[in-house]
């Protein structure tokens, strides 16, 4: 897939201007080092969920080699899954409270946090472009939140929330990991309509619901195991979705309750990130792992266990290949990451 990027173009394109027009009257003022020094990107930053040192999931703030990291919540029961909105100013964030899962809501820098909804189990928030209203996943108790889960909408400034989809074809099956386009006007989720999970794409209402990645295979026959499909995210341009596909991990020995560590590991085999068209098309493997995330100028990232660090590793596509973010410290456990808008760093 080539993903154009744009701030690199654009101003490789002024340096090559600037250069060729002062070569028309007079000796090129800019020398190869600072051309180099133009074009070095300044690291960007992201907000991400991992352990403190008393084992309790927090978030914080730092630069995406993992330097200056600041610490934005000091939650007794923990944070996870923080979305930025695109206007950078919000950060919204599930945070444990008692036996509930709450949406909470703050400034980017962790202040004036307020609370937008405690009530039962909320799970994976993320923002409309108007930087106004969110959709989240509201689920019941078990051991697979996404098969009995359905989708809300919440304004976040007057509170006001109710079900996104509401036709009764729709609601007869779990709808859950909601992500609106850039556009704002389409949505990708996961449900069951079709059998297994899997990643379908429909109008902001739900209307007009279309599968659009079809998996290599439906059955594991060694496993014994359903192949699905969670965790969609859209491209910064609205043209692609990374998605998650395998083997769910309820069917590890540690959810099952019965010891196989030889088909446990064959499960954690299976996990894949793919990049499929929002039209369905030109489907692509990026590698094994979980959790698919973009970049703010369109390059995947995918998380997976790494023994040495002892927690998650995460790598991100680039355009010579790929390399890690060191975003997790060593033995730290995780609850997702989310970037940090251009707009909000340039401020």
């Amino acid at each position: 897939m080539a993903t154009k990027k744009y701030t690199v173009l654009l101003l490789t394109s002024f340096v090559f201007f600037t250069l060729t027009s002062n070569a028309r009257t007079e000796e090129p003022q800019t020398t190869p080092n600072t051309i180099e020094s133009i074009l070095e990107q300044p690291l960007r930053e992201v907000i991400v969920s991992h352990t403190d040192s008393t084992g309790v999931l927090q978030l914080y703030c730092k630069k995406e080699d993992g330097s200056d990291s600041r610490q934005l919540t000091y939650s007794k029961h923990g944070c996870r899954m923080p979305a930025c909105s695109s206007d950078g100013k919000k950060l919204v964030y599930v945070q444990h409270h008692g036996h509930s899962l709450s949406l909470r809501v703050s400034n980017l820098d962790g202040n004036n946090s307020r609370n937008l909804h405690s009530d039962g189990r909320n799970l994976l928030p993320s923002w409309l472009p108007d930087s106004k209203h969110i959709v989240w996943m509201k689920t019941e108790p078990g051991q697979d939140p996404s098969h009995n889960s359905q989708i809300h909408l919440m304004n976040t400034e007057t509170g006001e929330s109710r079900r996104l989809f509401t036709e009764p074809e729709q609601l007869k099956f779990s709808n859950s990991m909601p992500v609106v386009s850039p556009e704002g006007d389409r949505i990708a989720f996961v449900s069951n309509r079709s059998g297994n999970m899997r990643i379908w794409v429909s109008d902001l209402d739900g209307s007009n619901a279309k599968q659009i990645s079809q998996p290599e295979q439906e059955y594991h026959q060694v496993i014994k195991s359903p192949i699905e499909q969670k965790v969609p995210a859209w491209s910064p341009d609205g043209k692609w979705i990374a998605h998650w596909e395998g083997v769910e991990m309820i069917h590890l020995s540690k959810f099952t309750g019965i010891p196989n560590p030889e088909r446990d590991k064959m499960i954690a085999e299976t996990f894949r990130v793919w990049v499929v068209g929002s039209d369905g098309k030109n489907r692509r493997k990026v590698g094994s792992g979980d959790d698919p995330n973009w970049s703010p100028d369109g390059f995947v990232t995918r998380a997976f266990p790494d023994r040495d660090r002892g927690g998650p590793k995460i790598m991100i596509e680039t355009e010579t290949g790929e390399k890690e973010l060191p975003i997790v410290p060593r033995q730290k456990n995780w609850g997702r990451f989310t970037w940090k808008p251009y707009i909000s760093i340039m401020k």
